[in-house]
Parts: structure tokens; C-alpha cells; sequence
């Protein structure tokens, strides 16, 4: 009786230690682990993606935020499992991930970028979010309304008459301004090498009339500019989706109808909006993911 009483005692002490165990395979399982690139955006959009899954599922999310290098780091590191989502642009998945030269029009991109993915990497575009961060130009409303500026092609024509401002690298870069001005015949009367935190400043004090920028640049929310239409198609489209392992849509499958809730969800007015409350420090990009979903009538606003 007494040995039967010391085994009683240990199976005890070993299921009570049992319980004590670190998580199990099936509980690492339920985390779904999501990559930002060091963007504010990318902080925002990360979080919108975890407040959804946690908001409609029994899984846990796990967002790092900040990953240095961006897609340079991220997608091997979402080939190797060490994420299982994360959101990315077309552009970038197209140029430097696939490393295409020959862009065709955007549909035609996005099925053969989605094709390619899964063939070769077993990952999935599931949706994109509406809004397109790609680079662009912009000039006062008043210069705009004084000539009727829509275009780029618009912008050329008076060119001669507008200062033109860009931070150094604009200037430097392959598909940078000579490229620009040589597609679209510019020749602006001066053109202004700025520090890039001091572009919306300048453009708002008039100092400057016309210059590139982000199309979901915080700073365009508040400034008093109009975006021009790239008539000619001289820079590459850069939608953003969420990219997402294959085998964590198998394991998950109720995952592909809450990602497909942010499909274009979000213009490039809202984004940049978004954008500058968290760049203003007006609000956290937690809080503004959370209110913008609300706003959607995607969750609630507790």
C-alpha cells in the first residue's frame, strides 16, 4: 500500500508539473507572427491586420514592427517560417523580389506577381488595400488652379515659369529627376536641393512650387497641394496586400475572409491621413488602426 501510495504521489507531482510546461506545438501554432517594415505605415497596416485576427478568431497575434532592410530581410525570413504574414507593395515584390524589368498594366502584374509567388516561394497575395504609395508629384493649388494643372504633361507646359524642389537623392537617382524631366520635358526656371523634412514646409511657405514626393506622405493631409496624374505612366504602380504563407492559410483557412476585409479598404487620402496623426504624435498607430477599422464598421470602438 505504501509503494502504490509513493506512485499515487509522483504521477500527481508530474501532472502538475506537466501543466507548468512551456506552450505546446498547437499553442505556437495559434500565434500568428507578423512582420512591419520601419514605416510608419507598415506600423499602422500591422496593426490593423492583428486587430482583425484577434477581433474575429481564437488566435493570438505576435507584430514586429520595425524590421530593418525591409522586404530585404523580410521575405527570407517568411520563406523560412520565421513569419507568417506581412504587408508588401506590388512594385517592390515585382522589381526586387522577382527581379522583372518589363512592367505591363497592373492587372497583368498582379496575376503573374501572384502566380509567380506561389510558385516559387508557396506564398500568397491575399487582397490589396486600395491605396497605391508610389512616388509622385505635387504644386500648390494655387499654381494649380492659375495654369489648370492635372497632368504632368500640364506641369511640363509651364515648367519654365515654377521652381521645382526635391531632397538631394531625388536628384541623383536613376529614375530620379533628369529621368522625369527628360520623359516629360520639364524645365523649370529653378530647381531647390532640400533637406527632406523641410520639402512641405518650403512648399507651404511658397518658397518652392512644385516637388516629388510619397503619394501616402503624412504631411499631404494638411498641406494645401494638388497631386498630379502620371499621365505616362513614368513611375511603377506600388499597391499594397498582405503577403502570406501558404501553409498557415491551410492551417488557418478562416484567415483568408479576415484578411480580405482590409481589400480596398483604404485610399491614398485616408493612408495618408493615418499616416500623419501617428507622425504628428497626435495619436499611436495602434490607436488610429483601431478607430479607422471602427470607422469601417470592421470592430468595434471600445
Amino acid at each position: 500500500m505504501k509503494k502504490l501510495s509513493s506512485l499515487a504521489v509522483l504521477m500527481a507531482a508530474l501532472m502538475v508539473l506537466a501543466g507548468c510546461m512551456p506552450s505546446s506545438q498547437s499553442d505556437e501554432d495559434s500565434i500568428i507572427k507578423i512582420a512591419a517594415k520601419p514605416m510608419t505605415e507598415q506600423f499602422i497596416l500591422g496593426e490593423m491586420l492583428s486587430i482583425l485576427i484577434e477581433d474575429k478568431t481564437d488566435l493570438s497575434v505576435e507584430l514586429t514592427k520595425g524590421i530593418g532592410g525591409g522586404t530585404a530581410n523580410i521575405h527570407p525570413a517568411i520563406l523560412s517560417g520565421e513569419f507568417d504574414m506581412y504587408p508588401e507593395y506590388t512594385g517592390t515584390g515585382w522589381l526586387y523580389v522577382l527581379k522583372k524589368t518589363e512592367i505591363p498594366d497592373d492587372v497583368t502584374l498582379y496575376q503573374e506577381l501572384s502566380q509567380q509567388y506561389m510558385d516559387d516561394f508557396e506564398l500568397e497575395w491575399v487582397g490589396l488595400y486600395g491605396f497605391n504609395n508610389t512616388y509622385g508629384l505635387i504644386v500648390r493649388n494655387d499654381i494649380a488652379e492659375e495654369y489648370g494643372l492635372e497632368t504632368y504633361s500640364d506641369l511640363a507646359a509651364v515648367s519654365k515659369d515654377l521652381v521645382f524642389g526635391a531632397e538631394y537623392d531625388f536628384f541623383e537617382r536613376d529614375d530620379g529627376y533628369n529621368a522625369l524631366a527628360e520623359q516629360y520635358g520639364l524645365e523649370f526656371k529653378k530647381t531647390v536641393d532640400l533637406d527632406i523634412g523641410l520639402k512641405y514646409d518650403a512648399i507651404n511657405k511658397k518658397q518652392i512650387d512644385a516637388m516629388n514626393i510619397f503619394t501616402t506622405d503624412g504631411q499631404l493631409s494638411i498641406s494645401d497641394v494638388k497631386v498630379l496624374e502620371d499621365d505616362k505612366g513614368f513611375y511603377e504602380n506600388y499597391y499594397c496586400g498582405t503577403v502570406v504563407r501558404i501553409s498557415t492559410l491551410e492551417a488557418h483557412p478562416e484567415l483568408r475572409e479576415i484578411l480580405m476585409l482590409m481589400d480596398s479598404l483604404i485610399d491614398e487620402d485616408e493612408m495618408a491621413r493615418m499616416n500623419y496623426l501617428v507622425e504628428s504624435g497626435e495619436s499611436d498607430e495602434k490607436t488610429v488602426a483601431q478607430e479607422f477599422l471602427a470607422s469601417k464598421g470592421l470592430v468595434s470602438n471600445d
